[in-house]
């Protein structure tokens, strides 16, 4: 997904937003659509007003059709810039532009095809962001196909490698990179063996980037979520898992989407013109590091 581009007054219970566990979800298919949620995620749609702090930039979102990616589209697109389809109606109706750009991103040659068309469209790229994830529960090792441990890796990590590599000799000084990493990196969990060796890598990643990258003037950061209510969850975990998803966060429940949003905001923005190499936590008190 590529984008163009709240303040509420009153004060607000952090546990009184979004859905509480036990969540009545039905197992889904993978990948898992927004349509198919009980109750659907919260991406800000009705909540989420910009202040200007991205007026004029050129973002690239993988994973910008649902959860989190969608989420920092709307977010981004009211900044001043199926699944997808809904992705950008919200992107139009804020008066920004949006290119849908389907595909798969363990393909290398899609990777760099989706920042010529970004250059292509607009000319220039200000923020790129790797979003997109594949994950799935396994109780043993032995379980785990080597298929799906290496489309773990190829999906999360060598798509990063592979856009970052494609856009950033492209990008101008004051653009960002922002990689989506995730508490697993630093507090793995069991079941979790293909995909939390990938958001540590993809830590080790942001930070060894980094000190190149503002050779160039261009921050690289990362964001590692806690729990979030997105399609992932219910297309990939044990129902038993996921009617209390979340509940062992300090707020008691998993994260909107909404309310990942602003650290991306902000990573992407002027207002963190002096951060690199940095791994913002939002785990609902669960962060380890």
């Amino acid at each position: 997904m590529a984008t163009r581009t709240l303040q509420d007054p009153r004060p607000v219970d952090p546990k009184q937003q979004g859905p509480k566990p036990e969540y009545p979800q039905q197992p889904i298919a993978p990948p898992g659509h927004e349509q198919e949620m009980t109750p659907r995620a919260d991406h800000g749609e009705a909540s989420y007003k910009g202040l200007g702090r991205l007026i004029d930039r050129v973002a690239l979102i993988t994973g910008g059709d649902s959860g989190i990616g969608r989420a920092v589209a709307l977010a981004f697109s009211r900044e001043g810039e199926s699944d997808a389809a809904e992705t950008v109606r919200w992107i139009e109706q804020a008066g920004r532009k949006a290119l849908r750009l389907p595909g798969d991103i363990q393909d290398e040659t899609h990777c760099g095809a989706l920042v010529d068309r970004v250059f292509d469209e607009w000319g220039r790229l200000d923020v790129l962001v790797n979003n997109a994830a594949f994950q799935r529960t396994y109780e043993a090792i032995g379980d785990i196909p080597t298929s799906e441990f290496e489309q773990s890796f190829r999906t999360n990590v060598f798509a990063m490698f592979w856009l970052c590599r494609a856009a950033l000799p492209r990008m101008q000084a004051g653009s960002a990179i922002i990689n989506t990493a995730s508490i697993q990196a630093f507090d793995p969990s069991p079941k979790l063996l293909a995909y939390a060796p990938t958001k540590a890598a993809i830590v080790s990643f942001t930070k060894a980037l980094a000190p190149q990258a503002m050779q160039r003037g261009i921050r690289v950061n990362a964001v590692a979520p806690g729990p979030v209510w997105t399609p992932l969850i219910p297309s990939t975990m044990p129902r038993d898992e996921v009617k209390n998803f979340g509940g062992d966060t300090a707020f008691g429940r998993a994260a909107q989407p909404v309310e990942l949003a602003p650290v991306y905001v902000f990573l992407a923005s002027n207002e963190s013109r002096f951060v690199t190499g940095e791994v913002y936590g939002a785990t609902g008190g669960q962060t380890p590091y």
